[in-house]
């Protein structure tokens, strides 16, 4: 990622580690009395992100993670999902259309409907890592999307 792609946030003491993933659920009701608000409400909901670096050993007071939190900068992080075989061609830009599959394997349920990502997302397919053996779920390819 380039340096341009991150953004500053505070995130609690536990997630804040180097490669640590998680989703942006968006704004508690604690959120409206603190000062730093701002600076953690930049991240847009329900993306997934991933912690680029600490930028300081500051433990910041927060009245949602009880250990406090430090500021960060995080990067939308990569997504794995299925797409169309005919759209898995790695280093193309696609546009994400959820595919269809009804299925009641966990597995193959969150690469048909993986977290972080939305209907019309332009993003870049990165790697194409396999084909998605499933009879119910044929003609797609299991791939790492970057935004």
């Amino acid at each position: 990622m380039d340096e341009e792609d991150t953004m500053i946030t505070l995130i609690g003491t536990q997630l804040a580690r180097e490669g640590e993933e998680f989703i942006f659920e968006g704004e508690a009701p604690e959120c409206n009395k603190c000062k730093l608000r701002n600076t953690c409400m930049n991240l847009e909901k329900g993306r997934k992100y991933v912690v680029r670096k600490i930028r300081t050993n500051t433990l910041h007071e927060c009245f949602v993670h009880e250990q406090g939190a430090y500021v960060v900068d995080v990067a939308k992080a990569p997504i794995v999902a299925a797409i169309d075989s005919r759209n898995a061609v790695e280093g193309s830009t696609i546009q994400y259309k959820e595919p269809k599959c009804d299925t009641n394997d966990q597995e193959l349920y969150d690469l048909f409907h993986p977290a972080g990502i939305k209907n019309g997302d332009k993003c870049t397919v990165a790697e194409v890592m396999g084909n998605i053996e499933s009879d119910q779920c044929s003609g797609h390819k299991k791939v790492k999307l970057k935004f």
